[in-house]
C-alpha cells in the first residue's frame, strides 16, 4: 500500500497511526468503490491452514472504529500465540466502504446512498427489503437497501470474496451498540472481551442473514461500543484471543483442511 493511502486512513480512522497501517502490508484487490477508490485486503496464511476466516470492517463508513480494530487484529495475526492449535488462513478487509469513510462527514452508506449491509441477495429480498425499509425504518435514508440486491460494486466484491475464498467463518465489525450478534450454524460465542452475545434479529439483505442463514456460513457480528473510539489495547487483544479460542473449539473439529 502506498504511503499516501496510510496517511489518508490514519486521518480518518481512530487509533491508527501510519506505522500500524504500513505494517499491515495491505494489497490492492483490484476492486473499486463507486467513486473508484481501492478496496484493500491482507491475507495471512500458514503453510497448512485448517480454517479460512474472513474479517471485515467499515461496511458502514461512519463506524470508523471497526476499521481500526481490523488493522490491530492484522498485527496480532502476524504473530499468533505459540500454543494456537489450529492454523488459520485469515483474510482481512479493513474498509469495505471507503467512499462512506472519506465522505465529509463520514457516512453509513456508500456513494450511491445504499446501505451495503442491506444489499445482499437474501431470499425474498425483492418482497421484503423495501417493505422493511418503508415500515420499520420509516424510509431512513441511512438504511436504503438499494434498487436491487448486489446493485453496488462493494457488495458484489464481497460476494465474490465469499464465493472464491469459501470462508468457514465471517467476522463483521460494526459499532456502536456494544454487543455480539451471531447468525448461522454452530454455537455462538458467549462473549468476546467485554462484549456479550445479544442477538438483535434478522434483516432483509444483511450479511448475517445472507451468509449465516441462507449460505450456512457462521457470521459473528461485533458491535463495538463507540464508532469513533477503539477499545484499549488490552481489550483488543482479549477479544482476539477469545475469538481464536471459540474458533478452535467450535469450528475446528471435522472441518475440511482444503484451502483455496
Amino acid at each position: 500500500m502506498p504511503e499516501r493511502y496510510c496517511r489518508d486512513f490514519s486521518s480518518k480512522i481512530p487509533n491508527l497511526g501510519p506505522a500500524l497501517c504500513e505494517a499491515a502490508q495491505l494489497q490492492d484487490t483490484q476492486a473499486r468503490s463507486v467513486m473508484g477508490r481501492t478496496i484493500w485486503s491482507r491475507d495471512i496464511r500458514p503453510g497448512d491452514p485448517r480454517l479460512r476466516v474472513l474479517v471485515l470492517g467499515g461496511i458502514h463508513g461512519d463506524e470508523m472504529s471497526s476499521g481500526s480494530l481490523v488493522f490491530h487484529w492484522i498485527a496480532l495475526a502476524q504473530t499468533p500465540p505459540a500454543d494456537t492449535p489450529l492454523p488459520i488462513h485469515w483474510r482481512f478487509i479493513p474498509v469495505l466502504n471507503p467512499d462512506g469513510l472519506f465522505s465529509r462527514p463520514s457516512r453509513r452508506v456508500n456513494a450511491h446512498g445504499v446501505d451495503l449491509n442491506r444489499n445482499f441477495p437474501t431470499p425474498n429480498w425483492a418482497r421484503d427489503a423495501k417493505v422493511y425499509w418503508e415500515t420499520r425504518t420509516h424510509r431512513d435514508p441511512r438504511r436504503w437497501p438499494g434498487s436491487k440486491p448486489l446493485s453496488e460494486p462493494e457488495s458484489r466484491f464481497l460476494l465474490e470474496q465469499m464465493e472464491r475464498f469459501k470462508p468457514n467463518l465471517i467476522v463483521s465489525v460494526h459499532a456502536p451498540y456494544g454487543v455480539l450478534d451471531f447468525d448461522g450454524p454452530a454455537s455462538p460465542p458467549s462473549r468476546l472481551g467485554r462484549l456479550y452475545l445479544d442477538q438483535v434479529g434478522i434483516y432483509p439483505g444483511s450479511l448475517g442473514n445472507y451468509g449465516g442463514i441462507h449460505k450456512g456460513v457462521p457470521v459473528v457480528t461485533i458491535e463495538l461500543t463507540s464508532a469513533s473510539r477503539t477499545p484499549q489495547e488490552a481489550e483488543i487483544r482479549q477479544m482476539w484471543l477469545d475469538l481464536l479460542r471459540w474458533t478452535t473449539d467450535r469450528l475446528g473439529p471435522g472441518l475440511s483442511t482444503a484451502s483455496p
